[in-house]
C-alpha cells in the first residue's frame, strides 16, 4: 500500500491552517476597534500606524486568498461541465512517421506529440527524443509545418515532455531560469495550449527534480495567464493495480504545492508485469488502478486544503493504455480490454482518454519482430502486435470522447 492507500478525513496541517486564519481575523478585528477610537498620542500613535499597516496587509492577504479560491473552484466547476478529451500520442521521431497532420476524423484531430527531452551535451536545451533539435525537427521532419496543417483542419497538438528512455529537462537542467526558458521555448514555438509531463523511470524517482519541475511549470503557467494565453498542464504517471506509486503521489504534491493548476493526472494503465495478480486481466488491472488513484488524488487535494467531490476527481483523471503488446510481453491490451476501459471511463466520468500510440494502431506487417512471439526484444514502435485492424484502438477508446481536448486550454474534462 502507498501513502495514500486508505481514506482520511483531516490532518494536523489543516487544523493548524485554520488556527492561523482565526488569529489573523482576530488581529484585524482588534485593529479596526483601535482605529475607531481616533488618533493616539505619543508612542501609541506610532503603534497605531503599525496596527493600520498590519490590518491592511491582513485584509489584502485574505482578499487574495478568497479570489484565488473562487477562481480555482470556478475552474473545477467548468471542468465538470466540459466535454471529454480524447487524444492519442504520436511518437514523433519513429520511422516511418505517422501523418497526424491530416486527421482521418474527429477522433484523430487532437494529438499529443512525444517526447521533448534534454539534449545530452546541453541539458537545458530541449530536443525531440534526444535525436532532433527543434530546428532539425522542423527541417527534417517538417514538424512545425505539420502542426500548422493539423490546426488548419480544425485539430490541435500538445507536447509531452519526458518519457521512459531519456532525461526529462528538470532531471538534468538544474538552473531554474534556464529550465523555465526551455519549457517556454517549446510552448512558444508550437503555440501550445496544453502540455503533458510524462514522468517515469529515473525521472520519477528524482524528487529534487520534481520540485524544480513544479516551480518552473508554475512560473510558466503564470506567465501564460498574464499574457492572455492560459496553459493547461497534465501529469502522466505510471500505476499498478494499487494506484500511483509513492513517487507519483509526491510528484503530484510538488505540483500543487508550487501553485500549478493541474488539469489532471493521466494514468499509464500499461506494463503491469508482476504487479498484476494471477488471473487478473489487463482490463481489470486498469480499472483497479484507476479506482485506487481516484482515492489517492482525493486525499492529496484534501491535504492541500481543497476538498473535491467524487465526480470532480474523476474529471481530473486520464487513462492511457498501450495498444496491443506492451513492453512486458505478458501484458497484451486487446480490443476487448479497450472496450471495457472505455465503458468504465464513460460510466465514471473520466476526463481524458489517450493511448500509446497512434503509430501502433495497426496490425504488424509480416516479419515484424515481436517480443510476444519470441522474435524481438520488445513491443514494436509501428504496430500493435495483434490482429486488430488499422484504427481499431482509436475507434474503440475514443468514440463519444472527442470533446474540445487540447484546443481548449481550460479543459479538464468530464464524460457526463
Amino acid at each position: 500500500m502507498g501513502r495514500y492507500g486508505g481514506t482520511q478525513q483531516c490532518d494536523a496541517e489543516g487544523v493548524g491552517a485554520v488556527g492561523v486564519q482565526r488569529e489573523r481575523f482576530a488581529t484585524a478585528a482588534k485593529t479596526r476597534r483601535t482605529l475607531r477610537n481616533g488618533p493616539l498620542p505619543g508612542p501609541d500613535r506610532e503603534r497605531g500606524r503599525r496596527q493600520r499597516k498590519v490590518a491592511t496587509a491582513v485584509v489584502l492577504a485574505l482578499a487574495v486568498i478568497a479570489a484565488g479560491s473562487a477562481l480555482w473552484i470556478s475552474s473545477l466547476q467548468a471542468a465538470v461541465r466540459a466535454g471529454p478529451w480524447f487524444g492519442g500520442y504520436v511518437d514523433v521521431t519513429v520511422q516511418p512517421g505517422y501523418d497526424f497532420n491530416t486527421p482521418a476524423g474527429d477522433l484523430e484531430r487532437n494529438v499529443v506529440l512525444a517526447f521533448v527531452v534534454a539534449t545530452p551535451a546541453d541539458p537545458c536545451t530541449p530536443r525531440w527524443g534526444a535525436e532532433y533539435s527543434l530546428d532539425d525537427a522542423a527541417a527534417q521532419l517538417g514538424l512545425d509545418a505539420r502542426v500548422k496543417e493539423l490546426r488548419s483542419h480544425g485539430g490541435d497538438a500538445s507536447v509531452s515532455f519526458g518519457g521512459a528512455v531519456n532525461d526529462e529537462l528538470a532531471t538534468v537542467c538544474t538552473d531554474p531560469g534556464s529550465l523555465l526558458g526551455a519549457y517556454r521555448q517549446v510552448v512558444e514555438r508550437y503555440a501550445l495550449k496544453m502540455v503533458d509531463f510524462d514522468v517515469e523511470a529515473g525521472n520519477l524517482v528524482d524528487l529534487t527534480a520534481a520540485t524544480r519541475r513544479a516551480q518552473a511549470v508554475a512560473a510558466l503557467q503564470r506567465e501564460r495567464a498574464l499574457s492572455g494565453k492560459p496553459l493547461g498542464v497534465w501529469l502522466t504517471l505510471p500505476v499498478s493495480p494499487r494506484g500511483l506509486t509513492d513517487e507519483g503521489t509526491t510528484t503530484v504534491e510538488a505540483m500543487i504545492k508550487a501553485g500549478v493548476d493541474l488539469s489532471g493526472v493521466n494514468l499509464m494503465t500499461m506494463n503491469y508485469g508482476a504487479s498484476r495478480s494471477a488471473g487478473q486481466s489487463m482490463a481489470d488491472a486498469s480499472l483497479a488502478a484507476a479506482t485506487a488513484a481516484h482515492s489517492q488524488l482525493s486525499i492529496i487535494y484534501q491535504r492541500a486544503g481543497k476538498s473535491l467531490d467524487s465526480q470532480t476527481v474523476w474529471a481530473m483523471i486520464g487513462l492511457t493504455p498501450m495498444a496491443g503488446e506492451n513492453e512486458i510481453s505478458t501484458d497484451v491490451f486487446t480490443l476487448d480490454a479497450a472496450q471495457a476501459l472505455h465503458d468504465f471511463a464513460v460510466e465514471r466520468g473520466v476526463g481524458r482518454m489517450s493511448f500509446w500510440s497512434l503509430n501502433r494502431d495497426r496490425p504488424c506487417p509480416a516479419g515484424t519482430p515481436s517480443a510476444a512471439a519470441g522474435t524481438g526484444n520488445g513491443a514494436s514502435h509501428i504496430c500493435s502486435g495483434t490482429t486488430a485492424p488499422a484504427g481499431a484502438f482509436v475507434t474503440t477508446l475514443g468514440t463519444g470522447m472527442a470533446g474540445p481536448g487540447a484546443a481548449d486550454p481550460s479543459f479538464k474534462g468530464s464524460m457526463r
